[in-house]
């Protein structure tokens, strides 16, 4: 079962006193008492959600995922469908709201039940956290596989023609974990009980492919070819004339993935090596004539070459690169070897393999402001089921944001900032007999941001 342990009350009133008949008296203002009570009903803090539900209904990831879960619940039995309890929880995660804990403050938040598809206020409840809990830990290994492909083909969907080239950006980070969580292992690196999912985003556009739960250890190459091998052969059914690359650290360095690309058109690989005696010497020459330049004319120095080199167990020979640094921190020597020969040496490393660093903030906005990591179910299946809510939050914001806050202040904004700034809204809501009133506040600094959201979502009606 779930551990979301982790309490937000530090108020030394007990959690279940009912706060909304206190009365609390604050200091005055212009000699006037102010009182404040939690006493609105029909105010909810995260009006900004509409938003996404307008995505949703575009983008249609959560009604993927839904479509891969077996409904085998008594139908006699069933308050909730699995198309509510998923919305419900990924759109807590993506307006902040990490623990399923909070699945029982919010359950009658009257934005959160509109976006599940819930009348606000004649509608039921939503779930609480112990029927989320029991909906995390119920699906099986098939329907998580099924979950993964489609986030493959929700990526493949959303462009709207064969895109002429991407780029797989394949990393590994850690989650660590605290209790009897499965396969959770301990890592010399991080020093620390943890998972290592295997985040892979599109390195061009930040487009989420897939998030692979993995045991605590960094993933072996050859599991990790054999995932992409899979993604590049559902992409290839769709997209014929893509060229796909292959981009990673020295650590996706994979002899298969070498051998498998040599026979395959429009595949390639540009990954980082590690260095050794061998390699030094073919890059002899350049190494010295660097520290030459450096010794003599006292300014930093930055020198590529490439070759041709083998290692032992690899298929045939492939074109490394070689980038030699010399400053006064002394000398700095990288490789990365590649199946491309139609670039140049300097544009192919720099353009090409350093512009890899961007995952690294793609990894950040889910690990760190969507809070990806909360590994708190025993079943390694369960946490897997959570990554991929955190991942469908992903998605959905990326959408928003590439699709309609282009040309705005907030187009290369974090997720983190789009949340407090255009999610974390007040909003009144009002179920009337023919319709649903939402109003949101007038003195409310991005009003013309989400007013022009909104314009756009009712012409895509049209």
């Amino acid at each position: 079962m779930s551990k979301d342990t982790k309490s937000r009350n530090t108020n030394p009133i007990s959690a279940t006193e009912n706060f909304s008949s206190t009365l609390f008296n604050l200091s005055p203002v212009c000699k006037k008492p102010i009182e404040m009570s939690f006493s609105a009903e029909k105010i909810s803090s995260d009006g900004g959600l509409l938003l996404l539900r307008e995505i949703e209904a575009r983008n249609g990831i959560l009604q993927s995922i839904t479509s891969c879960i077996q409904e085998d619940r008594n139908p006699g039995y069933v308050k909730h469908s699995v198309s509510s309890m998923l919305t419900q929880r990924v759109f807590q995660i993506a307006a902040g709201y990490e623990d399923a804990n909070d699945c029982d403050t919010l359950r009658d938040d009257m934005i959160f039940k509109i976006c599940a598809e819930v009348l606000p206020e004649s509608g039921n409840s939503l779930s609480s956290q112990p029927t989320m809990s029991r909906f995390e830990n119920s699906l099986s290994r098939s329907e998580i596989y099924k979950i993964a492909v489609a986030f493959v083909d929700n990526f493949i969907q959303s462009y709207s023609e064969e895109p002429s080239v991407i780029i797989l950006d394949p990393d590994d980070t850690n989650s660590n974990t605290y209790g009897a969580q499965q396969l959770a292992l301990f890592n010399d690196y991080y020093g620390e009980y943890c998972y290592m999912p295997l985040h892979i985003y599109e390195g061009q556009s930040g487009k989420l492919i897939a998030t692979i739960l993995k045991p605590g250890r960094r993933s072996k190459t050859a599991d990790v070819f054999s995932i992409l091998q899979r993604i590049i052969t559902r992409l290839r059914k769709v997209w014929k004339n893509t060229i796909i690359i292959v981009r990673g650290d020295g650590h996706f360095c994979s002899k298969e993935l070498m051998a498998w690309t040599a026979g395959k058109d429009k595949v390639h690989f540009l990954t980082g090596l590690s260095g050794n005696k061998l390699l030094n010497d073919l890059a002899r020459i350049t190494i010295n004539s660097a520290e030459k330049q450096y010794r003599s004319t006292g300014n930093p120095v930055k020198r590529y070459h490439s070759f041709d080199y083998a290692a032992g167990s690899w298929s045939g020979p492939q074109r490394v690169i070689v980038k030699v640094e010399v400053s006064e921190k002394g000398t700095n020597i990288r490789y990365v070897v590649t199946d491309i020969r139609c670039v140049r040496t300097k544009a192919l490393y720099e353009h090409g393999y350093c512009a890899r660093g961007q995952m690294e903030l793609y990894i950040k906005e889910s690990k760190v402001h969507l809070l990806s990591d909360r590994m708190s179910c025993s079943r390694f299946e369960a946490n897997q089921f959570r990554l991929f809510m955190h991942s469908a939050a992903y998605v959905l914001l990326h959408a928003l944001r590439e699709k309609m806050l282009q040309g705005t202040e907030y187009a290369n904004a974090t997720m983190k900032t789009i949340r407090l700034r255009l999610i974390k809204v007040a909003a009144y809501v009002k179920e009337i007999k023919t319709r649903i009133k939402i109003e949101l506040p007038k003195q409310f600094p991005d009003m013309e941001v989400i007013a022009n959201c909104l314009g756009k979502f009712n012409g895509l009606r049209c």
